[in-house]
């Protein structure tokens, strides 16, 4: 402690200086009982049970089997999907963590998401399912023609996936790994992302879709337990009302405001000029990222894809939209109570306190929610809370690789060797996950220079600098018919290069530690990043509008079932080779209509002599047969139906205005 008592800018509030216990910066670290390592261990066993009989009993041998898990899923594990594929372990830390720094405006963001996955059940989808897309890049090729588009959203997306979504979710579960359990950080990684990798290249989407059910369920149970335990601890929600802005570190500087809580903690709407959470910013800055994610994002969209008819794909969203009322209570505020029993670690507000704490000086708000498990939970809860991590984690990446493969095999490789059979595209489906693995491994020691706290409050800034012009471009590309080739590229492209130009500009001009002056340049310290984002959709959608009105109209084949105006039009002409449905009126298809998919004949004619072979076969979903077509030949456009039953619409329309009605609460009972 003589660092810190000998520093005269500082004093010691309500505790002379020689009375100050060292322990009282220092992370206790309770080891893990026998139960714990049971719960983890059966936790382990039941995500790989799940994950192989998903396996074995949907069809993984083709491209629609894979992707789309059959195009044959039910409204329950594809909302618990949709939940588990956002809410990943960079939710539990980055929220906490959040709510132990601000208060509760970062709930906003779940908020958002609410309001923008009710837009997805009822706009954009109708639009997705008739034009009978499998990626989101396949339908701008489709709407737009041309390939610049398609392969500049394409390897964007990608970019996304791997340098931010990937790394953000290895840095959170890295933290609560090594601080829960000092395992050697790269042997758990490396461990988590093999048993990931090994259910989502044999399974497919369906295999991702049924484990995220079932981490669902998981993630629930821990975090409500872990919540009970928190607000009994702090006695209610009205003494945390008062406790938390007394939650303040014994060292702090009496002449400034680094390390107290904020006077709006418990406001979801901040004056316009607050650095973190300005109202403007809230209402439709956030919209725009909220739309971007949950509207065109290949993660999200590719779970509603899936469902086996439309009202199913309302069912899941609406189930996964109730589900995001939870983080303000499980994550947000167990974040807060964090800070008000432990402030002196949680709230450190002295640099090299923060140091000696974990070792970040910027703040130590990321280790609110570990802390909490470790130091609060008993034996046998601590290893369910750390499956519930494990779950999380695995949940977010499994999803991510999934999606990042199909994006990869239908809008890259596939562009690339428009020839190619259809088991090609299986074999590179399957290798680009492995690809992924390799990469997220070769990222961690960058994870670990970059601080971490940093990357995790730089992710919402890099996500507001690339994405807001790839939700104009669908925006106008869904709802507007006069948009065309021309001006939806010139739009992104205009706005990419703006955003890449403040990302880099934001990255070289680090923000000041609390207590330092500002020397960054205007636009970067007095623009917020939602600002931003809301500055960039303007500029993109101005070319957007004005280059499409100065070039030539789309054609219709370019308009035909691919806006919300043209959804229900009836499908084209048919051309050779192609078996397109004509009839609206076809409500599924089985999945087992899929034609399995052959594994190449060996000279001679000779079948595979090795069991082992034929296991790992089977494992990635490669079965036999006699023939091995190109993929362009044997392709065919599923085009699903929009028709609703209409006893069941009620019901699903009915929870659409109560979903709304919950939205519109939650805002006004904490605006």
């Amino acid at each position: 402690m003589k660092n810190i008592t000998e520093n005269p800018s500082f004093r010691v509030v309500g505790t002379p200086a020689s009375t100050l216990d060292p322990a009282e910066f220092v992370i206790t670290h309770k080891k893990l009982t026998s139960a714990d390592t049971v719960v983890m261990a059966l936790y382990i066993v039941f995500v790989l049970i799940v994950g192989f009989w998903s396996m074995y009993r949907r069809k993984r041998s083709t491209v629609r089997g894979y992707f789309l898990a059959g195009r044959n899923m039910t409204w329950w594990p594809i909302g618990a999907s949709l939940f588990a594929s956002n809410v990943g372990s960079g939710h539990f830390i980055g929220l906490a963590g959040s709510g132990a720094s601000n208060g509760i405006a970062v709930s906003t963001y779940e908020w958002s998401g609410m309001y923008a996955l009710l837009i997805l059940g009822w706009l954009f989808l109708p639009i997705y399912i008739a034009s009978g897309v499998t990626t989101m890049p396949e339908y701008l090729l489709k709407r737009f023609g041309g390939q610049r588009i398609h392969f500049l959203i394409a390897i964007l997306s990608l970019f996304v996936y791997i340098f931010t979504k990937i790394s953000v979710d290895i840095y959170a579960g890295a933290i609560f790994i090594h601080l829960a359990l000092q395992w050697d950080l790269y042997l758990s990684v490396i461990g988590l992302l093999v048993i990931t990798a090994i259910y989502t290249v044999g399974g497919g989407l369906a295999a991702v879709i049924y484990t995220d059910a079932l981490q669902t369920l998981i993630i629930l149970i821990g975090a409500f337990i872990l919540m009970a335990f928190a607000f009994i601890r702090i006695e209610g929600y009205t003494s945390l009302k008062k406790k938390y802005f007394m939650a303040i570190s014994t060292v702090h500087n009496p002449n400034s405001t680094c390390g107290l809580p904020s006077q709006d903690a418990f406001h979801i709407f901040q004056a316009a000029t607050e650095p973190d959470y300005p109202w403007p910013g809230v209402i439709f800055g956030i919209t725009i990222l909220s739309t971007w994610y949950w509207c065109t994002d290949q993660v999200i969209v590719q779970r509603a894809l899936s469902s086996k008819s439309m009202l199913h794909a309302k069912g899941g969203i609406i189930f996964a939209a109730y589900l995001k009322i939870l983080p303000i209570f499980i994550m947000v505020f167990p974040g807060m109570i964090s800070r008000v029993l432990f402030p002196n670690l949680v709230a450190c507000a002295d640099p090299a306190t923060c140091r000696r704490v974990c070792g970040n000086p910027v703040g130590c708000s990321d280790i609110a929610y570990p802390l909490l498990v470790m130091e609060m939970l008993p034996g046998g809860l601590r290893g369910l809370m750390m499956s519930v991590m494990i779950a999380a984690l695995m949940s977010s990446l499994n999803s991510i690789f999934n999606s990042a493969s199909t994006l990869f095999t239908m809008d890259v490789w596939y562009h690339v060797r428009p020839h190619c059979s259809e088991w090609e595209l299986m074999i590179v489906g399957r290798v680009f996950v492995l690809v992924l693995v390799v990469v997220s491994i070769l990222w961690i020691p960058l994870v670990q220079m970059s601080k971490g706290g940093q990357l995790f409050m730089y992710i919402q800034s890099i996500t507001s600098y690339l994405t807001p012009p790839i939700a104009v471009v669908f925006v106008t590309g869904c709802f507007w018919k006069r948009t065309n080739e021309q001006g939806a590229f010139w739009g992104l492209a205009l706005g990419i290069c703006v955003g890449i130009i403040r990302m880099v500009l934001d990255l070289v001009f680090i923000p000041p530690i609390c207590g330092h002056h500002d020397v960054r340049p205007t636009i970067i310290s007095k623009v917020h990043f939602l600002y931003f984002a809301l500055i960039l959709s303007v500029i993109t959608l101005i070319v957007v509008l004005i280059v499409s009105l100065l070039t030539q109209p789309p054609t219709l084949q370019q308009t035909s079932r691919l806006t919300w105006h043209t959804r229900h039009d009836k499908p084209q002409e048919k051309h050779a080779g192609d078996d397109v449905e004509e009839s609206d009126k076809t409500l599924e298809t089985d999945n087992n209509d899929d034609t399995e998919i052959s594994v190449p004949a060996e000279q001679g004619g000779h079948t595979l002599k090795s069991r082992a072979k034929c296991i790992l076969m089977w494992l990635c979903g490669l079965n036999r047969s006699h023939v091995d077509e190109p993929f362009e030949s044997k392709h065919k456009q599923y085009v699903n139906s929009l028709y609703e039953d209409p006893c069941m619409r009620h019901v699903v329309n009915a929870n659409l205005a109560i979903c709304v009605s919950v939205i519109i609460f939650l805002y006004c009972y904490f605006a």
